[in-house]
């Protein structure tokens, strides 16, 4: 072991005539474990808010969505049947895509209508895993059934078996003048995916019958895909644009929501920047720490000079001892918080029963419980950000060490 290595490490023990610099190492060491407890909890709770609305979102939307011209693609099985060519496409399922008015009584809502194939649409979408009432297999071609959103359904006072009227924008030109299409639905279905957006606006109904309604005759919107893992999407996007040919528009989920993806890697970047200002802040205390340590230790820099010791070795002794308090203290950060993170879902219904609060309130939000996802990628950055501050605070005052006069520093001794 180099002799800077083993006195650093005795300086780090050794109890100091000086009380207070060994509390401002404490406070030091703490503050560090602080800033890396909480920023890795504080990334983990956004990563599983990010996996659980993706979650949501991908239930509704496909991983891979291709379209035609004017929202009329004729040739859609065999637009779905090259598509399936691709090995890592695991399902395809077509669909119609429309816009109408539904009406109950006196209540009108403007809505989003898909019709689509049951049987195919479980395969790409997980609408059928969140009904509230009723079954998706209950759209039946001819029957005229219909699934709405929780919210959608809540707002017309509609129930299974209710009777509902349909009003798409396409009209009947008639001698009377231009007539609006209405037809009588009746509610089969309830579901609800946990976001607004779909639930307040999305109304399913079957595909031959949405065909019809909207007068598309055998062909439909487009096909949507799913893929085997969903954050290839982008290159099967790529390989479909070169295996596909015709007037096609092709798009994957992080393209069709890419604006709230950003927003939230930003607000995760901006999330990391703030809180390893708590750590920078820990690193100011061991600038602080050293230098009261140099300036205690002059007599003992001044006689390891004497003995031969250089400059550099007197860096390297001061570099040590402050690097100890950030690698101690970084490493009970990263394991007080990973500890959290992993038992977020045990610690925050604690806290909730002892103080009697409750953080995230069912009657304002779709998601009660606080997720986390503890990503390694995010712990190994945060330590090794953390470890590089600690290292950076210590050059200023192991310069002044290595810069200390040994005959001034003996002078009065």
């Amino acid at each position: 072991m180099q002799y800077e290595l083993l006195v650093g490490l005795r300086y780090t023990r050794a109890k100091r005539r000086n009380h207070f610099i060994s509390f401002i190492s404490l406070t030091s060491m703490l503050g560090i474990a602080l800033g890396v407890a909480a920023l890795i909890v504080v990334l983990s709770v956004m990563n599983g808010f990010q996996k659980e609305v993706r979650a949501r979102i991908l239930g509704v939307v496909a991983h891979v969505q291709i379209t035609g011209p004017d929202n009329r693609l004729a040739d859609w099985q065999a637009v779905a049947r090259d598509a399936a060519l691709n090995p890592d496409v695991v399902a395809t399922a077509p669909f119609v895509n429309a816009q109408g008015m539904l009406m109950l009584g006196g209540t009108v809502r403007g809505v989003v209508v898909r019709g689509v194939v049951p049987g195919l649409e479980k395969k790409v979408a997980e609408i059928g895993l969140r009904m509230l009432a009723g079954k998706l297999d209950a759209l039946v071609p001819g029957e005229f059934g219909i699934v709405l959103g929780a919210e959608l359904a809540r707002a017309l006072a509609a129930n299974v078996g209710d009777k509902v009227t349909l009003i798409a924008p396409q009209g009947l030109v008639t001698p009377a003048g231009i007539l609006p299409r209405l037809k009588q639905f009746t509610v089969v279905g309830v579901f609800e995916v946990g976001m607004f957006e779909y639930d307040s606006t999305l109304a399913l109904i079957d595909f031959s019958d949405a065909q019809k309604l909207y007068g598309m005759g055998e062909a439909a919107s487009g096909v949507r895909l799913k893929v085997k893992d969903l954050f290839q999407s982008r290159e099967v996007t790529r390989d479909l644009f070169s295996r596909l040919r015709g007037d096609l528009y092709i798009s994957d989920w992080t393209r069709s929501h890419a604006n709230y993806f950003r927003a939230v890697q930003i607000e995760k970047t901006m999330m990391f920047i703030i809180l390893m200002l708590i750590v920078a802040v820990a690193a100011f205390n061991i600038v602080s720490t050293l230098v009261m340590a140099v300036t205690d230790k002059q007599p003992d820099i001044a006689i390891l000079r004497t003995l031969g010791a250089s400059p550099a070795s007197i860096m390297k002794i001061f570099i040590v001892q402050g690097a100890l308090i950030g690698v101690i203290g970084t490493l009970i950060g990263v394991v007080s918080g990973v500890v959290l993170a992993l038992n977020i879902d045990v610690v925050v219904p604690f806290l909730e029963r002892l103080f009697s609060v409750r953080f995230l309130s069912s009657e304002v939000y779709y998601i009660t419980e606080l997720p986390s996802d503890l990503q390694r990628a995010d712990v190994v950055a945060i330590a090794v950000v953390s470890l590089l501050i600690a290292l950076v605070a210590t050059i200023y005052p192991s310069w002044r060490a290595a810069r200390v006069n040994p005959a001034e520093a003996l002078r009065y001794e």
